[in-house]
């Protein structure tokens, strides 16, 4: 017992708690975004009943993994030619699909906003509540997989781990608000976080594909780490706030120069 809830585990707990906020980003990303889809009146429960629902499936993925994480890591079947080749398990396969439905909302989205004709009116497409509390709780999963994979790493204890998952999915209700609150009142950002979410697949499918082995001309795909993930989305945010700086300094210079050419 005394070692069960020992110093080490509860500085283990403090590391796993910190691990699920950095690689939670990218999921609270998609979540503030795909909760838009939602009447206003809705979004915040469907991002809570999103998130609550996930964490519980978080915590039964993780016992399945402890106790059968041979399975998802048994190659499943394979292919070999001299163009391509690759030999996929059932987690390759899961991080794969993810990558491609990410890839497929950021570009169905970045298509509807260029369509776009009133911005006021038209500003995404709505789906059932059911449908995206499902997608929430999906994506969750196949995000979680790095993270729980992670903390398995780390530690051994289950309780650890369950703590850590709990706190985080709390994080992460209290944090989806404020990130979808903060897209509405500056929409020019929604374009940065759909083409962080378009990275976010490439790195899924990217992860996906080197779990898989595979190889294109006989060179292995090499998955995206993630500190290239970040110092990407740290040159677009920097590029983005330059440009509106700078677009901000034109409006100001051209109705100067209208106030003046009037006067």
């Amino acid at each position: 017992m005394d070692q069960l809830f020992s110093l080490h585990n509860f500085v283990t707990l403090g590391l796993l708690v910190l691990l699920q906020a950095v690689l939670g980003f990218d999921n609270l990303l998609y979540i503030s975004l795909e909760s838009k889809r939602a009447p206003a009146e809705k979004q915040v429960m469907v991002r809570r009943l999103g998130i609550g629902l996930a964490v519980f499936l978080r915590i039964g993925l993780l016992l399945v993994l402890m106790k059968l994480i041979s399975y998802f890591q048994e190659p499943m079947f394979g292919f070999q030619s001299s163009f391509l080749s690759g030999e996929f398990n059932l987690h390759s396969l899961i991080v794969l699909a993810g990558g491609v439905l990410i890839l497929y909302t950021a570009t169905q989205e970045i298509w509807h906003m260029m369509s776009m004709e009133n911005l006021e009116h038209g500003e995404t497409s709505e789906r059932p509540v059911g449908m995206i509390v499902f997608w929430i709780v999906a994506m969750n999963l196949v995000f979680s997989f790095d993270s729980i994979l992670s903390a398995m790493a780390l530690s051994d204890v289950f309780w650890v781990m369950a703590v850590a998952i709990l706190f985080s999915g709390v994080l992460m209700i209290w944090l989806a608000g404020r990130v979808a609150a903060f897209l509405e009142k500056n929409r020019i950002y929604e374009v940065l976080g759909l083409f962080v979410l378009f990275i976010v697949g490439i790195m899924l499918l990217s992860e996906g594909a080197h779990l898989g082995h595979l190889k294109l001309l006989g060179n292995e795909v090499t998955a995206m780490s993630k500190t290239t993930f970040y110092f990407v989305i740290g040159v677009l945010v920097l590029i983005d706030i330059v440009q509106s700086r700078y677009q901000k300094k034109l409006m100001r210079s051209v109705r100067k120069s209208e106030s003046v050419r009037d006067g």
